[in-house]
């Protein structure tokens, strides 16, 4: 089912590597590159400068020995003169020779602008200039220089980049296929545990109704019976149905806790008179099933949702009552510390196998020892661990067969609104 999702995922995160690697590439390359030239277009322009400021002929010919050749500061550009019909001024350039035969190619084609030019297998990049001289006209002056050098940094850079690039882009998709494969763990879980979820509600939710229609069915048989007659068959419905009823509350309140829509509505209120409230509703229970209820309490203000505590402490007891035998105790009790508050409840009743211990919180999880002992949905330590987390408590459970489980939980004082 997640396959195409990995691929798609795969062919994402690929793409944005391999953009991320053309960019940095690129901007490796042109910033290179501009720096390489930055350094010939600064000397090309200081050659024009010092050309416009000193070159000053005395009788008006290019010849003369205050003429261009003799300020000419960077021995790398060379100096070519162009007369009005743009024909190369031979007996004035003594780099003609490198250029001959390629004067269309070498040619200034605008003036004051930089410019790039082939000739065979070499390089230049050249700027023109235009002069007024007395008795020849006007004549082009043309500064060139050889870029071969820069030009060949540029494509080893350029070689290697591509390389990289192409190496790059076999890791990013490596590194994407394995991304993609991360980041559907979470997804892949939570749809597992989903799938878990709606199989085991079902389950739990088919046994009550099988139940009721079955008892439904043999009253329907004898519809002339009294119910003092079939008074069995009806306790066994209303007691399937308070069952069913509260598990379709746990359900409800389980999956408003995982869209986030129940909010914690939290006050100010006293534990321990909340506990000894609790604990008075639980007497008879206890007295009926020859169980010792203990209660141990000093005085704690706690600022929380008193109602969902009030949940969670009966979750606690409710777990506790039910897996002690008769004759059993149970001890229920609160204190704190300077920075947290804490709740402790304590049984000396069948206990829980150590291997089962982490999985007590899970979602219609029940130990195989604690089933044979009570049935049970397995829904209500899970909305405690809920009520737990959102009050930002920890848990602690100890607990061994035979002897009794102890859980703990440590709420801090402070607590967010």
């Amino acid at each position: 089912m997640f396959r195409q999702t990995h691929i798609r995922l795969t062919l994402l995160n690929s793409l944005v590597f391999i953009v991320l690697i053309s960019i940095l590439g690129s901007i490796i390359y042109f910033y290179t590159k501009g720096q390489l030239y930055q350094d010939v277009d600064h000397s090309l322009l200081e050659s024009v400068e010092s050309f416009q400021n000193k070159w000053q002929p005395k009788d008006g010919t290019i010849g003369d020995d205050q003429g261009p050749r003799q300020i000419r500061r960077d021995p790398r550009i060379m100096t070519l003169f162009w007369n009005e019909d743009q024909q190369l001024l031979v007996e004035q350039n003594r780099d003609f020779e490198l250029f001959k035969d390629h004067e269309k190619l070498i040619q200034p084609k605008k003036l004051n602008k930089i410019l790039d030019v082939e000739v065979e297998h070499f390089s230049f990049r050249y700027i023109s200039i235009q002069i007024e001289v007395p008795k020849a006209g006007k004549i082009t002056v043309q500064f060139i220089r050889n870029i071969n050098s820069e030009k060949e940094l540029l494509d080893r850079l350029l070689l290697i980049i591509l390389l990289g690039c192409g190496v790059g882009v076999i890791c990013a998709v490596v590194s994407g296929y394995f991304l993609a494969g991360r980041a559907l763990v979470p997804i892949t879980n939570a749809w597992q545990k989903q799938q878990e979820f709606v199989s085991d509600a079902s389950h739990e939710l088919r046994t009550p109704l099988a139940v009721i229609q079955a008892k439904t069915d043999l009253l329907f048989r004898a519809p002339s019976a009294t119910i003092q007659e079939r008074i069995l068959d009806v306790s066994t419905i209303s007691n399937e149905s308070r069952r069913l009823s509260k598990l379709v509350t746990n359900l409800l309140t389980l999956a408003r806790s995982d869209s986030n829509q129940i909010e914690m509505k939290k006050s100010e209120f006293q534990l321990d008179e909340l506990l000894k409230e609790i604990l008075l509703q639980y007497e008879e229970i206890a007295i009926y099933q020859e169980k010792l209820l203990q209660l141990e309490a000093e005085p704690v203000t706690f600022f929380a949702d008193k109602e969902r505590i009030h949940q969670l402490i009966v979750i606690l007891l409710d777990n506790a009552m039910k897996y002690t035998t008769e004759g059993g105790e149970i001890l229920v009790s609160c204190n704190q510390s300077y920075s947290s508050i804490f709740l402790v409840v304590k049984d000396n009743g069948i206990g829980i196998p150590e291997k089962d211990i982490p999985k007590i919180f899970d979602r219609f999880y029940q130990s195989d020892k604690a089933r044979t002992a009570a049935e049970g949905t397995g829904l209500g330590l899970s909305i405690a661990k809920w009520i737990i987390d959102k009050h930002f408590g920890k848990t602690k459970v100890q607990s061994t067969l035979g002897v009794g489980t102890t859980i703990e939980i440590a709420f801090p004082k402070a607590q967010k609104s």
